[in-house]
């Protein structure tokens, strides 16, 4: 058999036939490639050919790339074909449109070889991790389809995901000039529910409110149940009451007489394009929800502008993250932490930082997170370790000392197996000792995993670098994790405790940690000191290492190093 016909295909679309050279290069020894120049002829070529991916450019003749998206996602045959936007670095406004019409990614021109095959086997890859979830779930799509059409009527008669997908997708295109809004329903405790009472319990209560669900919706919408205690619903704009709806499903949860308090929490996407991806629509309804469950008054809240500029943000995160860390645009700098008996530096924290081309300064509370959540915290944490022992290793170069530094072990690093072998390469590599790469874990490591963290940070104090517990009493297990796994210092954040020169319990707390650290043999810094004020009582309560802006701002590594030239030389040399 031809080895070029076992290829799948790919269809480069554009106008400009010296960018549809450049990319099928890229990709010619993976792909069987074909082109198109406008959207017109590629909708023809996808009515008769299998194709596995399409890079689609925007701006073109006769059809542009915007009309093509807005066409294969009307069509069942074609809404699930990727399409990877091709854009200029400047056309934002375009991307956002473009990701709204379901864009799986985006490539910048000028083409960069290296990122853009990374990209495209980035939405590959996703695409066939998620058909091959399916497949080991059931030994067909039939059976698939079948078994959850059989699990979610026998339960409650809603549409399961992907039926009320297709339905509620049905219903807006019908008539696309209409209003809609899409709810995200979630409950609050609903676990308790089974746990305490039973799964029948359970089982009742979800039927119960899939009966108001429906009969809210009877001839109006869709309603459909997601997972668990889930419920979606596609109502019309002017038939929603969404204060009616959360009346009436508490009264639903009443009649039961189930001694718990269960509250169900709505988000509200109000639709601006019909033709969006029904999973985006509430994706964007869940977040909405999320920023209000768990109160008391405020029962539901509406997906707006600030939520979609914070996706917007978030997208150009992700699509830049891999660029920006292989073109030099992230880096670090040191914030000293003083021993104010002796007024000498005993050691930093290495902070990273983001500076964007294009958006500048990008604050880490922002893209922290999302590398959290999508994995990339782990390669950008490799990143900051080494810029770190490049650092220490200068600096023993120059001075013939060397104060140490704290980074960050992020949670994700402590599920690889080799993370105790690669930091000790690190050592070798820079001709480091332990003792001079400080490492800081938080309480959300420990509440992932107990017994990995404990093992790990046993391997690391084996190997003589000092433990940092930062933000203590942060969280609900501090206690419990000095109990089960000693640490070597405890980092307290004074802008948690608020106005403390002032707030007799505020001071009554660090006073407390100060003397517990001194009982367990410990250390304690207080970071986020910005007042004398501030400083006098701590340095009273016996509080001797202080980090924060009152001390030093953060330092770029000239800074840090000239800050240096002066200081005294810590313990250890």
């Amino acid at each position: 058999m031809n080895e070029k016909l076992q290829k799948p295909l790919m269809l480069i679309v554009d106008d400009v036939e010296i960018n549809r050279v450049i990319l099928a290069q890229f990709f010619k020894d993976d792909y069987e490639i074909c082109e198109a120049s406008n959207g017109e002829e590629a909708l023809l070529f996808v009515e008769d050919h299998p194709v596995s991916v399409i890079l689609l450019d925007l701006v073109m003749p006769i059809m542009d790339g915007f009309e093509l998206m807005t066409r294969l996602k009307r069509d069942d045959r074609f809404r699930d074909i990727p399409v990877i936007v091709t854009t200029a670095r400047n056309e934002s406004d375009n991307e956002v449109r473009a990701m709204e019409l379901g864009a799986a990614d985006f490539i910048s021109k000028p083409y960069n070889p290296t990122i853009v095959r990374s990209r495209v086997q980035n939405v590959v890859s996703r695409l066939e991790n998620e058909w091959r979830k399916l497949e080991q779930s059931a030994q067909s799509k039939a059976m698939f389809d079948m078994r959850r059409r059989i699990e979610a009527d026998s339960l409650t008669g809603l549409y399961d995901r992907d039926n009320f997908c297709r339905k509620a997708a049905s219903f807006m295109q019908m008539d696309a000039t209409e209003k809609y809004a899409v709810v995200y329903l979630d409950a609050n405790s609903f676990k308790v529910v089974n746990d305490l009472y039973g799964v029948e319990t359970g089982n009742l209560l979800l039927r119960s409110v899939a009966a108001f669900l429906q009969n809210v919706c009877s001839e109006l919408g869709v309603a459909g149940r997601l997972e668990s205690d889930h419920f979606v619903l596609c109502l019309p704009a002017d038939a929603l009451n969404i204060d009616a709806i959360i009346q009436g499903l508490d009264g639903v949860l009443q009649s039961l007489s189930i001694p718990q308090n269960i509250r169900f929490y709505a988000g509200i996407y109000p639709v601006s394009n019909v033709f969006l991806a029904i999973a985006k629509m509430y994706d964007r309804a869940h977040a909405a929800l999320k920023t209000v469950k768990g109160t008391y008054t405020v029962r539901y809240a509406w997906y707006d502008e600030k939520m979609r500029e914070d996706e917007v943000e978030e997208h150009l995160i992700l699509r830049d993250m891999a660029g920006a860390l292989a073109s030099g645009q992230f880096s670090i700098n040191i914030q000293p932490i003083l021993n104010v008996e002796t007024g000498a530096d005993v050691s930093g924290e290495i902070l990273v930082r983001w500076y964007h081309p294009l958006k500048e300064f990008i604050s880490p509370a922002r893209f922290i997170p999302i590398f959290e959540k999508n994995g990339f915290v782990a390669q950008l944490d490799r990143f900051v370790w080494e810029e770190a022992c490049k650092l220490l290793s200068h600096e023993k170069e120059t001075f013939g000392r060397v104060i140490p530094v704290s980074v960050n072990l992020s949670r994700l690093n402590f599920y690889d197996e080799e993370l105790v072998e690669y930091i000790l390469g690190l050592m070798q590599k820079y001709g480091l000792e332990p003792w001079m790469l400080e490492l800081e874990i938080t309480e959300s490591a420990y509440t992932d995993n107990m017994h990995l963290l404990v093992d790990t940070v046993a391997r690391f104090r084996k190997e003589g670098f000092k433990i940092l517990l930062d933000n203590f009493g942060s969280g609900y297990s501090s206690l419990n994790m000095l109990r089960n796994m000693p640490v070597d210092v405890l980092k307290l954040d004074v802008r948690s405790l608020n106005d403390i020169q002032h707030d007799s319990r505020a001071r009554a707390i660090v006073k407390n940690v100060a003397q517990l650290a001194r009982d367990l043999a410990m250390d304690v810094v207080v970071e986020g000191v910005e007042t004398k004020e501030q400083l006098d009582f701590l340095t009273g309560v016996g509080c001797k290492n202080i980090q924060g802006f009152y001390v030093s701002r953060p330092l770029t590594k000239e800074d840090y190093l000239g800050r240096l030239s002066g200081s005294a030389a810590p313990g250890q040399a």
